[in-house]
């Protein structure tokens, strides 16, 4: 009896790791055909490895619906993609479930879910995350609006070494393109 535990045992373990290394081999493979923009190719592969729990794979599915990269533009099978990856603790699908919150894309618009859901991404060290808490604590979006936490999270983002210098960018070209926001956002982090 004991010697068909250890086996029952040892038979779900390489199972688990076959099963794991068969999801990341799809992803990565599917990763460098999206990344050239093959998404026609790409899709299928990283969708396998979506449904298999592979939760970087979970979060390309939800950009290629989200884009329309290799299938049609589906923005709430994109938020069910992105919620999924987000559930596991992606910081980028994370932002992008606040962002559909905040949008009303996928999902019926929401500043307090799209606010939890920055937070979220913010904590997991995200530079857009950061910046989106930010502009939320700015105009008082699903939170009561304060300069100072607005100024904090917009500095942690510029700040933050992954993604830091791409926020800062972006909010000089908005600013540059007339973006109120933007402006005020440069006057306040002075």
């Amino acid at each position: 009896m004991k010697k068909i535990i250890i086996l029952m045992i040892a038979l779900m373990t390489v199972s688990v790791a076959v099963h794991a290394q068969t999801s990341d081999r799809l992803y990565y493979e599917g990763k460098e055909l999206y990344d050239s923009q093959d998404y026609h190719e790409a899709f299928p592969l990283l969708m396998k490895a979506a449904e298999m729990g592979h939760k970087k794979a979970q979060y390309r599915v939800g950009r290629c619906y989200d884009k329309a990269h290799g299938v049609t533009r589906d923005y709430s099978k994109a938020f069910y993609w992105y919620r999924r990856s987000a559930k596991q603790g992606t910081g980028k699908a994370m932002y992008q479930v606040g962002k559909c919150y905040k949008q009303g894309k996928g999902v019926a618009k929401d500043d307090k879910l799209a606010f939890a859901w920055y937070g979220k991404a913010a904590q997991q060290g995200n530079a857009d995350g950061q910046y989106a808490v930010g502009k939320c604590y700015l105009k008082g979006r699903g939170v009561a609006a304060n300069q100072v936490r607005a100024k904090s999270w917009v500095m942690k983002a510029i700040r933050n070494p992954s993604g830091g210098s791409e926020v800062y960018a972006k909010i000089k070209q908005e600013a540059a393109m007339g973006d109120a926001d933007a402006t005020k956002i440069l006057q306040i982090i002075k």
